[in-house]
């Protein structure tokens, strides 16, 4: 028996005018053929809309991630298509799962291997304060060995979770003034952690 065909009877034209976004532009003044704004801005709106992402992943949180570039979720519509395994080439670094102490040390030689501007993410509670696990071998939260950005909170969190957790990252990234990472406030924020 043939099944029954349902939905190509009566097709309802689809209306893309809602579905398609499109980015701001930065603040500025605009004229007959020219346009201008800070450097500042436009370097932002650049880097929001391609940051790409170092997944360092070691248990359930990792999963989660995985649902998240999927194509349900697709973090790839936000710019972030490229998700690199090299710290050198990435700079946003996002860490998922629970952080052994003997894992820390190493966790630190990522961070410190990628270029500035860099950006960090805790994703989920093992992450953010060590979860369940407070015991003497699981770091209870990975600021303490490198600066955080967002916290993602969740046991594992959901993949929207995540994607709420990447665009705080991009309206930050997007805000940042170029002349931040040399300002004395981030110096001594990185001194705290005992990088140079």
């Amino acid at each position: 028996m043939a099944r029954p065909v349902r939905f190509n009877i009566n097709p309802i034209p689809a209306s893309t005018a809602d579905a398609i976004s499109t980015v701001e532009a930065p603040q500025g003044y605009s004229g007959e053929g020219f346009f201008t704004t800070k450097l500042s801005d436009v370097v932002g709106l650049a880097r929001k809309n391609s940051i790409w992402p170092l997944p360092f992943a070691t248990s359930c949180c990792g999963i989660e991630f995985m649902a998240t570039m999927g194509s349900h979720y697709d973090l790839a519509r936000f710019g972030s298509e490229r998700v690199g395994f090299s710290p050198r080439q990435c700079d946003l670094l996002m860490v998922m799962g629970t952080i052994a102490k003997k894992m820390g040390p190493v966790l630190r030689q990522v961070y410190l291997q990628m270029a500035e501007p860099r950006w960090v993410i805790a994703v989920g509670a093992c992450a953010s304060s060590g979860g369940i696990f407070d015991t003497y071998s699981v770091l209870q939260g990975i600021d303490q060995v490198i600066p955080v950005d967002v916290y993602v909170p969740g046991c594992p969190p959901r993949p929207e979770a995540i994607l709420d957790g990447f665009m705080k990252i991009q309206d930050l990234v997007g805000q940042e003034s170029i002349r931040r990472r040399n300002s004395e406030h981030y110096k001594a924020l990185l001194n705290s952690y005992g990088i140079q």
